[in-house]
């Protein structure tokens, strides 16, 4: 069966609060071209980064947590300006629809792909666009996505919803400790730990034999250890000093110094978010004379979500998803998740 002419979806049409989610029942489907697949969205992660995208978070001039809405802001996403309107969703769980010349998938196949997609070029080899941001995405009910981006998940035991609870979240944190390089025995500190990036984290660091804590709330350190960790921190309490080889950071904020401070000398600091604010202070001593590491993190190179695939396929990842949503309520779906009260994941079905 051929795929109808038009699409329910979500169009962001302006940087701003919930306002700028429009709901339409009229959004053209697009059709593959060379090397491109239409994909049938069955569920779609929400994320920090759409809301991020939607208050236009990224732009420079924002130096606030991100909990600040309705910037007045020009380029306000992760490549810079946003073309409106966009349909934002960077987390995809699908089926294949349709498929293009020389596209290399079937109709019926189960398909995802990460949030950052690789495109290297001259004087940038960690280039990427992102889904949902530099080019439509998943909160909507049909995407189309460049064949060399997606991956097959038709044997993964995880349900669709699972699935797409996975590709920001846990690429994110597969990243992260790719790049800290931390390995088995080793001790590792993971902040906003009950979060979907932080609680991807704790299972992934835990399933390459390391020893974890999270900084979490009280409320929630059950959840957190349940997902691998040894143990918890309060998020207000201080942390010891030289205790931990790798630091894994998603919130930045007033409390940056002292993450500094809990890493051993030689140790690993590697960073993908600042929702408690992007602008930190701390003593330079304190990184140079303890041969501290610090790493950005956001390229995705193909292999870190190539191991994310395998470990799906093989049913050896599981996020926690606490609430699915209709797609049409993604308003109070994005309200829920910045309220913090519920860990892990959740789910928009379109």
């Amino acid at each position: 069966m051929a795929a109808p002419k038009h699409m329910c979806g979500v169009y962001l049409t302006h940087h701003g609060g919930p306002e700028a989610l429009e709901w339409r029942d009229d959004i053209p489907v697009p059709s593959p071209g060379p090397g491109q697949v239409l994909v049938r969205v069955a569920a779609a992660g929400v994320n920090n980064t759409d809301i991020n995208t939607r208050v236009g978070w990224y732009a420079s001039e924002v130096t606030g947590a991100t909990d600040a809405v309705d910037q007045n802001v020009d380029a306000g996403g992760w490549g810079g300006a946003l073309h409106f309107p966009r349909i934002q969703g960077g987390d995809l769980c699908g089926i294949v629809e349709s498929v293009g010349p020389e596209a290399g998938f079937q109709s019926g196949q189960r398909v995802t792909c990460p949030i950052n997609l690789p495109r290297p070029r001259p004087g940038n080899p960690t280039g990427f666009i992102a889904l949902g941001s530099e080019m439509d995405g998943a909160f909507a009910q049909y995407c189309l996505v460049e064949a060399q981006d997606l991956y097959d998940v038709s044997a993964s035991p995880l349900s669709d919803v699972e699935i797409a609870a996975i590709p920001c979240a846990f690429g994110t944190a597969e990243n992260l400790l790719t790049r800290a390089g931390v390995t088995s025995g080793q001790n590792v500190l993971i902040t906003g730990a009950s979060g979907g990036v932080g609680l991807a984290a704790v299972q992934l660091a835990a399933l390459r034999g390391a020893r974890v804590w999270g900084v979490t709330s009280p409320n929630k350190a059950e959840t957190v250890v349940g997902q691998g960790a040894v143990g918890t921190f309060d998020r207000t309490a201080p942390l010891p000093e030289d205790r931990f080889d790798a630091v894994i950071d998603v919130v930045g904020g007033p409390a940056w110094a002292g993450l500094i401070l809990a890493l051993k000398p030689g140790g690993h600091y590697a960073v993908s978010g600042a929702i408690a604010g992007p602008m930190v202070q701390a003593d330079l001593r304190d990184i140079y004379l303890r041969d501290i590491t610090i790493h950005g993190c956001t390229h995705q190179a193909f292999e870190v979500f190539g191991r994310l695939v395998e470990l799906m396929n093989a049913g050896r990842i599981r996020p926690l998803v606490s609430k699915t949503y209709p797609l049409k309520d993604i308003s109070v779906a994005q309200q829920d998740f910045q309220s913090k009260a519920l860990p892990g994941k959740l789910v928009l079905i379109p």
